[in-house]
């Protein structure tokens, strides 16, 4: 609140979209139903997500950007594409859900523009022992290639071609000792891919998007680690 009255904006993320009875994370949609009507009743709140229809996504985007909008309330869909330099605060709630290169890449919403920015990573116990690790590395280090790294290490890649989503891998298609390059350069192409959204069309936002959720779901399966 005190950076909206300096004239700042700010981000609220949030793992999941709606309230799960398989779950007891708050959800972005729950979230914004009741703070932008009691705490932030004389705020401007807004609300994106993956399940939101192009138009109104972008809508809300556009707000954001311009102005109109103090608080955006989101999921991962905000991790790429979206620059906002008056954008000063980012909260993540459920911080130890997310990946650790997921929340380097949130992180880059903020700090864009010349005024002092700040990301608070809010943490729900209990945390597992490489929850806890992922979130020390990450209030640490700033690094986009060590937190790709370290993100690596403490996880494991899964399997490209497999339903198996953490742990080591038995890569068919490449090896991670003798193709880091190419394993590294593709996934430098799929972020300037990714990097604007307005340049995508439809079917391949949607992947983006699908993408983005499939990676929150991934993590609150594995129960922060």
């Amino acid at each position: 609140r005190d950076e909206i009255k300096k004239g700042g904006q700010a981000y609220i993320i949030y793992p999941l979209i709606e309230k799960s009875e398989e779950s007891q994370l708050e959800s972005v949609e729950e979230a914004f139903e009741e703070l932008a009507r009691t705490v932030f009743a004389d705020l401007r709140v807004g609300m994106v997500h993956g399940r939101i229809n192009a138009k109104d996504r972008d809508k809300a985007l556009a707000l954001f950007r311009e102005r109109e909008i103090d608080i955006l309330m989101a999921t991962t869909v905000i991790e790429v594409g979206l620059d906002n330099p008056n954008a000063t605060i980012m909260v993540i709630e459920h911080a130890e859900r997310f990946g650790l290169a997921q929340l380097h890449q949130l992180r880059g919403r903020v700090g864009r523009g010349e005024k002092d920015s700040m990301v608070i990573a809010v943490a729900h116990p209990p945390l597992s022992d490489i929850a806890r690790q992922r979130l020390e590395y990450f209030a640490n280090n700033s690094n986009g290639f060590d937190i790709a790294e370290a993100d690596l290490s403490l996880r494991g890649p899964g399997e490209l071609f497999g339903v198996r989503q953490s742990g080591l891998p038995e890569l068919r298609a490449a090896d991670l000792s003798r193709d880091r390059d190419l394993l590294e350069a593709s996934r430098r192409l799929l972020e300037r891919l990714f990097a604007d959204q307005s340049t995508l069309d439809e079917p391949h936002r949607k992947l983006y998007h699908h993408l983005q959720e499939s990676e929150a779901r991934r993590q609150i399966a594995l129960g922060g680690g």
